[in-house]
Order: structure tokens, then sequence, then C-alpha cells
């Protein structure tokens, strides 16, 4: 087994996570040119900056996920008061980094992401239902294992269920769960993605144009649950549309009004961003250079 230095990798992770948030216009998310209220751009790169230590550890693959996960939230916050900017980019990032010490080539690193997912327990399940609540995520509401219910890790632990189990049971409804459960699929046809459109466009088109495609085939979980089901289908719908003009030119300006639209609505297309980061992952790990 070929060990990758675990500094490389976390710097990987990193890239892709400044990459991500720096692409402009990326509609409704923040960007070098957007901020929230109360999340900035600045958040986002403090987040991945300090969040270094416990990438490399997950690169060094001797701790859970669940645990990791919570530490790379946790560290998060300690650098920015700008809220939740990388949580489920974590969910999707951590494993990968996991497997990605293991690995040399795509097929490889996909075999061991699937199997390091399989393998979670009920530790891993407890740490990441506590790494919610520190991150103040939005999430659907349930009528069982209630994120806001303290006596829900309790019925995780009588039930023995794993970090996997609990994103089986959201991934009819959370784009970032369902990735565990489908073996990263969209991650992986992310990365695919953007090294193809990186041979003839810059990094920023390149993550400009991936993130609509990706939108335009998938309801945004964010957008779900801020709003509803037919929301983040309109906007799918909005970003296929704009794909489909020829012009370069004219799908700049049309991905511009449509930005400022959904800034103006507060329609934040989170999720997809998160499997952008992850995609951008894969591809810097596989020696994407730009």
């Amino acid at each position: 087994m070929i060990l990758i230095d675990p500094s490389h990798i976390a710097r990987c992770a990193q890239l892709a996570m400044i990459l991500e948030v720096s692409a402009t216009p990326k509609p409704g998310n923040i960007d070098r040119d957007h901020n929230y209220s109360d999340t900035r751009f600045e958040h986002f790169l403090a987040s991945a900056i300090g969040v270094y230590p416990v990438l490399e550890r997950a690169a060094l693959s001797k701790e859970g996920v669940g645990k990791l996960i919570f530490d790379a939230v946790a560290e998060s916050g300690k650098w920015q008061r700008g809220g939740n900017t990388h949580f489920g980019a974590f969910i999707l990032l951590i494993p990968l980094v996991m497997a990605a010490r293991r690995c040399g080539n795509k097929k490889c690193l996909k075999e061991e992401v699937e199997k390091i997912v399989r393998e979670t327990t009920v530790n891993d399940a407890v740490e990441f239902y506590s790494a919610f609540a520190r991150a103040g995520v939005k999430v659907k509401p349930v009528t069982d294992l209630d994120l806001k219910d303290t006596d829900s890790i309790g019925r995780i632990k009588e039930k023995g269920l794993t970090l996997f189990d609990m994103m089986e049971i959201s991934a009819s409804y959370d784009i970032i769960a369902e990735e565990w459960i489908n073996g990263f699929e969209k991650t992986f046809e992310c990365s695919a993605l953007i090294q193809e459109k990186i041979k003839k466009d810059s990094i920023n088109d390149t993550v400009v144009l991936t993130f609509m495609e990706l939108l335009s085939k998938n309801k945004d979980t964010f957008i779900s649950t801020k709003f509803d089901t037919i929301k983040a289908e309109e906007v799918s719908m909005r970003a296929g549309r704009i794909l489909q003009k020829d012009d370069m030119e004219m799908i700049r300006k049309d991905i511009c009004q449509f930005d400022e639209e959904l800034l103006n609505e507060g329609v934040n297309p989170g999720s997809t961003a998160d499997i952008i980061i992850a995609g951008l992952f894969i591809s810097l790990f596989e020696g994407m250079r730009f």
C-alpha cells in the first residue's frame, strides 16, 4: 500500500474550499463579490485555513469519521464568527481525505471512501449528531431522531444506528446524505466535469459552469429545507435554461442576473457548493492544476 503525504492531501482539501468560495458568480452563494448580512467571504477563508490540523488528522485515518467531522466544525468555529460555513463540505471531505491516504487513482479512491462510510459506527453517529448542534445547521423537521431533542442520542444508541444508517434515513431528502449511500456518485461526476472543463476554461469559469450544471440536474437540499421542493425545482430549471444558450458572454450575463435574483430572495444552493468542493478535492488530488 502506497501512503501519500497527509500534508499534501490536507492542502488539496483546503485549496478546494478556497477555490469554491472564490469563484464568481455562483447564483445565490457567497463568493469574493458577495456577502450575506451575517456571513462573509472572509469567514469561509478563515474556516478553510483554520481547519487544516483536522484535515491532516483525517489523512492519517486513525480516528472515526464522526469525531473528525465534529472536530472540523469546532475548529472552523474557532477562527470565524460567520456561523456554519462548511458543514456539508466536511461530511463529504472527511471520508474522502481519509480514503486518499491509501490511494493513487480514482478507482481506488471511490472504493476506499465507500468502504470507510459503510464501516462507520454508533459512536460516529453520536459525534455527528453533536456536530449538527455545534454548527447550527438548519434541517428538515422529522418525527424521529429530532436534532433538537436531547433524547435522540439515547435512541441512536438503543437502536445501534451507525452513521451510515443515519445517512440512509436522510438520503431521500438530503443530497449530501444521498452521496454517502450512492458511493459519492455526484461527487465523482462533478470531478469529471471539472477536469473536462478546465481544459478550455479558467478555473473560475470551470467552477461556475460546473456549479450551474450540477444545480440544473439536482434539487438543492438547502433550498428545499429553507423553502420547499417546488422552489428547488424552479431554481434547477432556471439553471438549465441558462446553460442551453450557445454564447458564453450571454451565459455569463444571465448567470449574473440569476445570481442577483437569488441573493435578493435569500435562496442559497449551499449543498451544490458542498459537492463542488468535494469534486475539486478529487480533481486536485488527482493532479489537476490550473
